[in-house]
């Protein structure tokens, strides 16, 4: 968006009031939608707001991504995801949506591809509770399908807020249509095979690669799509090769999440998490700090590695 678009939303075009909501800020664009900080008139809480106008036909599969948000966002309570607090909707007579709002909890935090971590122990403290949250998303049953650097976000404080459920579904859906981003889709998606926690862990793992590289994983969507177009590991340069400052183990993790075949992959959420526990442990002896281990702690994330 240019200067001209963002010094016009932040001005004359900013609406006062959306669905009763008092309009304070613009924080940005998502799928088909304008994100705005906006306040309850009546608590003067602060929420975050997507909002999603249909102005055309194409505009009803990004209404129908914010009541899947919703839905989903409804089934768990991690302080690593963010919650929704309500869905509010403007329908003709003849019930078609015209207009949708997703009211959000406002987190004071900057996606991971504006604010990168700035060092491996920061980025494997990172991951550890964006882990978490996938792991609590997964006990309720969902897979979040859209995982991605600009989909985690990171406070001042070191905390961490995995967002937008828009794409998530239950596990083992079988999609009608290819869905993800490109540069971290996992091969099952672009082929429409059914989605596994396992999905989850590859995403998060072409997001670990290209938060350790600044590279970005050759995924199958990004060769080609078609039914041979396999990755051939010992051709990829692993994040250690790119980047001699990762550890051999936290390299090797990451190579094994982004495994072309998904029962190669580490099989849960929980086991990602545990090994990356280990490796902050081993991190923090060699180093001698307890920064990470303090800022795990202020969060409530484990520390004890047995």
């Amino acid at each position: 968006m240019s200067a001209i678009d963002l010094q016009s939303l932040a001005g004359e075009c900013l609406p006062k009031r959306l669905f009763g909501y008092d309009v304070i800020d613009y924080l940005g664009q998502g799928a088909g939608s304008s994100i705005y900080v906006v306040s309850d008139p009546a608590t003067h809480q602060l929420y975050a707001l997507k909002h999603v106008v249909r102005k055309t036909e194409k505009d009803a599969r990004f209404i129908d991504q914010l009541e899947a948000e919703y839905e989903v966002s409804k089934q768990f309570a991690h302080p690593a995801l963010r919650k929704s607090v309500e869905m509010k909707e403007t329908k003709t007579w003849l019930g078609k949506v015209t207009e949708a709002a997703l009211v959000m909890e406002l987190f004071d935090g900057l996606p991971m591809d504006v604010a990168p971590p700035a060092n491996v122990d920061r980025a494997v403290e990172t991951f550890i509770q964006a882990a978490q949250g996938l792991e609590a998303l997964h006990a309720a049953g969902f897979v979040h399908c859209d995982l991605k650097p600009n989909n985690i976000l990171t406070g001042p404080d070191g905390g961490v807020k995995v967002i937008d459920f828009g794409q998530a579904c239950r596990v083992g859906t079988v999609k009608e249509r290819i869905q993800g981003t490109p540069d971290y889709i996992a091969p099952e998606q672009v082929k429409r095979d059914a989605v596994t926690v396992r999905t989850d862990v590859f995403n998060l793992g072409a997001t670990m690669y290209w938060a350790l590289t600044g590279a970005k994983i050759p995924t199958l969507f990004t060769i080609k799509k078609d039914e041979n177009s396999f990755l051939v590991h010992d051709k990829i340069a692993t994040p250690r090769d790119l980047n001699p400052k990762v550890p051999e183990n936290l390299s090797n993790l990451v190579m094994e999440c982004v495994h072309t075949n998904p029962a190669k992959r580490p099989a849960t959420m929980t086991d990602v998490t545990r090994r990356l526990e280990i490796i902050r442990h081993t991190l923090n002896r060699r180093t001698g700090g307890a920064g990470a281990s303090q800022v795990a702690a202020a969060h409530g994330t484990r520390v004890a590695v047995g």
